[in-house]
């Protein structure tokens, strides 16, 4: 705290500059980096739009100048697995996209108006590949039937830009799930993913390679890498038409090759650090060729993301310079490098290196209102002891440069646990913490066990244990913070999305040490999970909890839903009415449970609203309801 400070107000009251507007108008997500144009030196990226309803509108920087390609209605996303992604490709000065409404799949010329390519129906596109070749595009196709009951058929199809404009030819077929069509330069060759059913792609995927017949058809495939067991990640060509993938054979997602005679794979530069990240969206970059000698990539050791330049002939891997520790996305050009990168002071923007030139050209930035760098909380990378393990997070401790707290006080802490559960957390600036720790509140934001980041034996420390590791890691932290001193031990929250809110949910309901919590749809009911669930994560649960013939008796034991009568802690929910993945019911009955025990409780639902919330009012709205239902339930002075 600094000496200028001149009010004094309980932690967790402190006034504070960062509203929740100024959260919901100033965190535009960005993501789905590309490059093209006619030179291939255009940089394109999708933003979203929380003030017209959340859509993603395509954006192109061109020369000095940012150009906003998709008018309203337009809404470039995917649908495919329901999280999307890869939902448009650049040819020169043509853009492909597919648009959320309809599913569509549409052609939009440099300064004209899309136009549809594909016809309206069931089918879903995502993971686009250019076939210039045959004058056609390859993409992942999620064909949906009459039945909603019904799981979708994936295949990779063809789509026809010619005189068969809009004609979809199926590829390859036959496995539960597909990703990353990606054709070799010399466009002969068909690389992709597959995998099936229990696993999901984190868990086991495939790698296949198939030559193009003279019709367009493919040639038996062959398998290049993966498995049950083995996870790959990104095929990617480079320019002399060799195979590369990223794989966690080694127990650490490293990159490969498929040598020239495509009779054995090479490993590039073996480390325990992760060259990449769990497929849940399609189209994620994590390194490219600056030549067929020099690849450009970013990988994250210890939870945090380096960017290096790798030359594949001798397995040299040298640091370039850079202020960023989580590197999103990347793409590579002869000359530069673009990147989706953030963090500590520093939020999600579009960054441009130089190979030339020394230093870093901002293009554009998730948050145009920065708030003074005086009152943003810097978090401490910190581990600690879980039940014979070790246990990562990063704690943001309270910071306002205008207020301090009572001398002898400790603040209230929020533990968050992420989604996913198969995912991680990052330190990138993100104005919702600061929001928190602005008011006076400590956030300590959670790498379970589980998380990605950090190898393959601790991503599975999660298999079997849902509802057990991911609470225990969180609990153990909270406990760490008021050992050292640094969270008020009668004042701990914790708070969680999705996955994150069957953390929350057990945490309240199996332990005592928080006193509050809020779920944001989150998961209470894990055989209805299973129920309602759509096709790509129908089986998670399978390797998440127990296989199908056990599931029941975990199911019943482990679901907060089930043991209602243990949770004595209030709680606020809030659920998008028309989410797909966690459905409203998972939060209906935990709140009719907890208002018949008469346990404090609110319950905030949106309309409109999927699985996380991206409309403006709906942002602020629930961010305020959940400060005021803090304060409320700890009696802090406030407005």
């Amino acid at each position: 705290m600094t000496s200028q400070a001149s009010t004094i107000a309980p932690y967790g009251a402190w006034p504070s500059t960062i509203s929740a507007e100024r959260v919901a108008a100033g965190a535009v997500p960005m993501s789905a980096l590309m490059l093209g144009g006619t030179d291939g030196n255009d940089i394109f990226w999708l933003a979203g739009r929380a003030a017209e309803a959340g859509r993603n509108t395509l954006l192109r920087y061109h020369g000095v100048a940012t150009q906003e390609l998709t008018p309203a209605p337009f809404n470039v996303r995917s649908r495919v697995h329901e999280y999307g992604g890869g939902a448009y490709v650049v040819d020169g000065e043509t853009v492909y996209f597919t648009h959320f409404k309809d599913n569509c799949v549409y052609r939009m010329p440099a300064g004209e108006a899309p136009v549809q390519v594909t016809q309206a129906g069931q089918q879903r596109f995502a993971d686009f590949a250019l076939d210039r070749a045959r004058n056609r595009l390859i993409a992942v196709r999620e064909l949906h039937g009459e039945d909603a009951h019904a799981q979708p058929a994936n295949t990779i199809c063809a789509i026809g830009l010619d005189a068969a404009a809009g004609v979809e030819t199926v590829l390859v077929q036959g496995a539960d799930f597909y990703s990353s069509p990606r054709l070799s330069p010399d466009g002969r060759s068909l690389a992709w993913l597959s995998w099936d059913h229990p696993r999901m792609p984190w868990q086991g995927t495939t790698l296949w390679l198939a030559d193009f017949n003279a019709d367009g058809t493919l040639s038996t495939p062959k398998r290049i890498a993966g498995g049950a067991e083995e996870s790959i990640c990104q095929p990617e060509w480079s320019p002399d038409n060799l195979l590369h993938f990223v794989s966690d054979r080694s127990g650490w997602w490293n990159l490969y090759r498929l040598c020239r005679d495509r009779q054995r794979t090479e490993g590039l530069c073996p480390m325990e650090a992760e060259f990449a990240t769990p497929h849940w969206t399609f189209g994620n970059s994590m390194y490219g060729f600056r030549s067929a000698a020099e690849i450009i990539c970013t990988y994250i050791d210890k939870g945090v993301s380096r960017l290096a330049r790798l030359l594949p002939g001798s397995g040299k891997l040298e640091c370039i310079a850079n202020p960023y520790e989580e590197i999103r996305e990347l793409r590579v050009a002869n000359g530069y490098i673009a990147m989706l990168a953030g963090g500590p002071t520093i939020p999600m923007e579009l960054a441009r290196i130089d190979f030339t030139e020394e230093g870093v050209e901002i293009l554009a930035q998730s948050i145009d209102d920065l708030p003074d760098e005086a009152n943003l909380s810097i978090p401490d990378s910190i581990s600690y002891a879980s039940n014979g393990r070790t246990a990562h997070a990063f704690y943001y401790p309270p910071r306002n440069q205008d207020v301090q707290a009572p001398t002898g006080s400790k603040p209230p802490v929020i533990v968050i646990g992420h989604g996913g559960p198969t995912g991680m957390t990052v330190n990138t600036l993100n104005l919702k913490t600061q929001y928190w720790t602005s008011r006076g509140f400590g956030v300590l934001d959670v790498n379970y066990g589980g998380s990605t980041g950090f190898g393959r034996a601790y991503r599975d420390l999660l298999k079997g244990q849902w509802g057990i590791v991911d609470v225990e890691d969180c609990v153990n932290g909270a406990r760490a913070l008021v050992e050292r001193g640094l969270a008020d031990g009668d004042r701990l929250i914790i708070r969680g999305s999705s996955a994150g809110g069957l953390t929350t949910l057990c945490a309240l309901t199996f332990h005592d040490v928080f006193k509050a919590g809020a779920s944001y749809y989150g998961v209470s009911d894990l055989k209805g999970l299973d129920q309602d669930s759509h096709k790509f994560e129908s089986h998670y649960n399978e390797y998440l909890i127990a296989p199908k013939a056990q599931a029941d008796a975990v199911y019943a034991q482990r679901s907060p839903i089930n043991h209602t009568d243990k949770l004595s802690r209030p709680m606020i929910f809030f659920q998008g009415l028309d989410d797909k993945v966690v459905p409203p019911q998972q939060s209906e009955m935990m709140v009719a449970a907890l208002k018949k025990r008469g346990i404090p409780v609110e319950y905030v639902e949106l309309e409109g609203e999927g699985h996380g919330f991206r409309k403006a009012e709906n942002i602020i709205r629930t961010l305020e309801a959940e400060l005021r239902f803090y304060q409320n339930i700890f009696k802090l002075n406030h407005a």
